[in-house]
């Protein structure tokens, strides 16, 4: 599992922590770049399937913890769990242990959107019973998912599990469009994978940095074509796209994958080709 990571940027302190890995279909993966141009850029098992990461962040400002994301559901069992080649337990509990946090000690959480591998663990099984994982929480989420996650069709229903979202409707606070949660963090509407989903922007001492969502799942996503079969609206991601990538660009934001298998931080970069991302190595230590 990958270790923690921490980054200082300005007022903030952030903490890029892991729920382990799954798996998932290439194809659906890379919509429709063919397997020997993404074949290039990362590599398949016999199933076909590629490996992604899990990669929750813990942020500390204005004597608040907040936490972006809360990891896959590991709730449905053996078979989900084999399915998306996933461990038992999830690992992301374990990390906040080793930083000393507690889940009660989460005031703020914001889910990007609500599909089972970015809020599974909104809820966890206590003796037999569905509880919130972080009770004090108030968790964000766009009004659009909400009401979309709630009211699932047919291709979105085996996304949104009705166990990570009915036990703690009453802690979600729901905000439409952008919005400033606290000083220097915003929240802003970037549809196209679902209509609601939302990133996470940070701004303080002349540092920007954002969680990209599954706008920009991994750094291998980053070309504009490279939209996954799992999208909604894939020609609203398009559009959204390139709307956010000018700005991230403009402002030299670090950038957050929710999905890289390995180091999840990087920057963009315009080539005569078009966009790449290239990782960013932080030195500081925890």
């Amino acid at each position: 599992m990958r270790p923690i990571t921490y980054h200082k940027l300005g007022n903030f302190d952030l903490w890029f922590l892991s729920d382990g890995e799954f798996w998932l279909d290439g194809g659906s993966m890379f919509g429709i770049v063919p397997k020997n141009l993404w074949s290039k850029l990362v590599s398949s098992d016999e199933q076909n399937r590629v490996r992604l990461g899990l990669n929750p962040v813990l942020i500390r400002a204005e004597g608040q913890l907040v936490l972006l994301e809360t990891g896959i559901d590991r709730k449905p069992g053996e078979k989900f769990r084999r399915i998306y080649g996933l461990a038992e337990a999830n690992p992301l509990l374990g990390q906040l242990a080793l930083l000393g946090v507690r889940p009660e000690e989460i005031s703020l959480v914001i889910n990007t959107h609500l599909h089972f591998d970015h809020a599974g663990l909104n809820t966890r099984l206590l003796d037999g019973k569905l509880v919130p994982t972080f009770p004090r929480a108030r968790h964000i989420v766009q009004k659009q998912e909400l009401e979309d996650a709630t009211h699932p069709h047919e291709r979105s229903r085996a996304s949104y599990l009705n166990d990570n979202i009915e036990p703690i409707l009453l802690q979600f606070e729901v905000v439409a469009g952008k919005a400033e949660i606290m000083p220097g963090l915003w929240v802003v509407p970037v549809p196209g994978h679902t209509l609601g989903m939302q990133a996470v922007e940070l701004a303080s001492e002349g540092q920007n940095f954002a969680y990209t969502a599954d706008l920009i799942p991994t750094m291998a996503h980053a070309p504009l074509p490279y939209i996954m079969a799992f999208d909604l609206y894939p020609m609203t991601t398009l559009e959204t796209r390139k709307r956010m990538y000018e700005r991230w660009m403009e402002g030299d934001y670090l950038l957050g994958f929710t999905h890289e298998p390995g180091h999840p931080l990087g920057r963009l970069v315009r080539t005569e080709k078009g966009y790449l991302a290239e990782p960013v190595h932080l030195s500081e230590k925890m």
